[in-house]
């Protein structure tokens, strides 16, 4: 049957739904569940109420077949929603078991944080503690610094203070002994003054307890040295070993010079026993200055400062024995060896047994006076190169020895060949490189002036050498006022 189109002058109520148009009443019925509401599936957006003419006229189909159609989408449309709510609700559990993992690592982390937070507090806290307590310690280290610093400077004070007091009764005894030489001359004592006692051969051996091997403190050529109690004074006790009257010239001569002379850097003679031959010192804790230089624990404690007083206090010694009147005194054998030190580091000059005294008598070309001995006596290292050829002894000979000293005071390095080694340093510009470093930290320019100084005292030629008394003299008081 055809399907009548609506008039157009017919009113929405009056136009016929889809029942009446196919003439099924039931058909309507059974369709309008489906529309009775709207369904949102993907492929249809409007509503299913539409008019059955446009649908089937559109659709090409009778109303069966849509109904089947109608049926088929709505159950594509009903699974695809399950699927899509099925899908949702994976999704909520997936995404709850994730929050739910990243929860537990992120306690995990958490907690790993926590405990390495605890321990840098804990360091902290440590630190803050060690802090304090070197803050503590800071403070009396300071403290003590300053006191350390106000002791010091009370001692230098008074350290300068015993110098200019020592100097001046250094003058007074000069003064005192040239005059008590004066007025012995002018009596006739060709023999002088003496300032030594005689003692006796059993006083001798009750001081060392019979010469007890364990008061030996030194051994020689000469003889062997004792420490010993005598007169309730500790003193130094050296029996001689003599083979000939020329050793027995030796003693005698040592007791003149060391009886007659006078220096605050010269040993102390006390006494002397002529039978058997014995001689009597002062005693001297500290040994030599070899003893110093030869071990390093003691070598650290002898400051640049301390050698350079020492070298200065070994002038003032040889320069006054060549100042002797009327006999210049040739030491002969300056060495470490025969340098001893006091408890406070003081050097005092000793063993004479080979001094000779110089006559005024025949003068060398430089207008010094000489001797010509009959042997060569000495050490290997501090001789003068030129006396080993002239044989003429002079005043020199102690000059070069007071060289090779100072050489060994910078360096602290063997006497035989310093000399080569040192000039061979200065060439190639490092001579900081061979300075002591036990003696502290050298001040360059003056360690490099003492070097110099000390060069020239060891020339080959005796007339290259500089005067004890007014070169070298004049170097080491300036190099020691630098130092206060």
């Amino acid at each position: 049957m055809p399907i009548a189109s609506p008039s157009p002058d017919s009113t929405p109520s009056e136009q016929p739904n889809a029942a009446t148009v196919l003439g099924r009443q039931d058909t309507f019925q059974e369709l309008e569940p489906l529309s009775t509401a709207p369904f949102h599936c993907p492929q249809w957006n409007q509503s299913v109420y539409i008019t059955g003419s446009s649908l089937f006229n559109t659709l090409g189909m009778n109303v069966n077949d849509g109904r089947h159609v109608l049926e088929e989408e709505v159950t594509t449309c009903a699974g695809t929603e399950v699927d899509i709510i099925e899908g949702g609700e994976k999704e909520a559990r997936k995404m709850k078991y994730l929050q739910r993992l990243y929860a537990e690592k992120w306690e995990e982390e958490l907690e790993k944080v926590k405990n390495k937070l605890d321990k840098v507090m804990e360091e902290l806290r440590i630190a803050q503690d060690q802090k304090s307590q070197l803050e503590s310690q800071f403070v009396e280290t300071d403290q003590s610094r300053k006191e350390l610093e106000m002791k010091i400077m009370l001692s230098e004070e008074m350290l300068r203070t015993y110098r200019q007091e020592r100097e001046l009764l250094q003058v007074d005894l000069n003064n005192a002994l040239q005059k008590a030489e004066d007025v012995s001359r002018r009596q006739g004592d060709s023999s002088g003054m003496k300032y030594f006692s005689e003692f006796s051969m059993t006083e001798n051996k009750e001081a060392v307890r019979n010469f007890e091997p364990s008061l030996k403190i030194g051994e020689g050529a000469c003889g062997i040295v004792y420490r010993g109690f005598l007169r309730h004074t500790l003193v130094a006790i050296k029996t001689m070993k003599f083979h000939s009257m020329q050793d027995s010239q030796q003693f005698q001569q040592e007791v003149d010079v060391l009886s007659k002379v006078r220096h605050p850097n010269l040993i102390t003679l006390i006494g002397a026993c002529p039978e058997p031959w014995t001689l009597v010192y002062e005693y001297f804790p500290n040994g030599s200055l070899e003893d110093w230089l030869c071990n390093s624990n003691r070598a650290k404690q002898l400051s640049w400062q301390a050698r350079i007083r020492i070298a200065t206090e070994l002038c003032s010694v040889l320069a006054f024995l060549h100042s002797c009147k009327p006999h210049s005194i040739v030491h002969g054998d300056v060495k470490p060896g025969n340098i001893l030190l006091d408890a406070h580091l003081v050097s005092k000059l000793s063993d004479f047994g080979i001094c000779r005294l110089l006559s005024g008598g025949k003068r060398s070309s430089n207008n010094t006076i000489v001797l010509y001995p009959t042997d060569v006596k000495g050490t290997l290292g501090y001789m003068d190169p030129e006396f080993l050829v002239t044989r003429e002894l002079t005043t020199k000979f102690d000059v070069y020895s007071f060289g090779i000293i100072l050489l060994e005071l910078l360096t602290r390095r063997p006497a035989l060949g310093l000399v080569n080694e040192v000039q061979k340093a200065i060439n190639a510009g490092i001579l900081k490189a061979i300075l002591d470093p036990l003696a502290g930290e050298w001040p360059y320019m003056l360690a490099k002036e003492l070097t110099h100084l000390a060069l020239r005292c060891c020339e080959m030629s005796r007339r290259n050498r500089p005067d004890l008394q007014s070169d070298v003299w004049t170097v080491l008081k300036s190099a020691g006022a630098s130092m206060q």
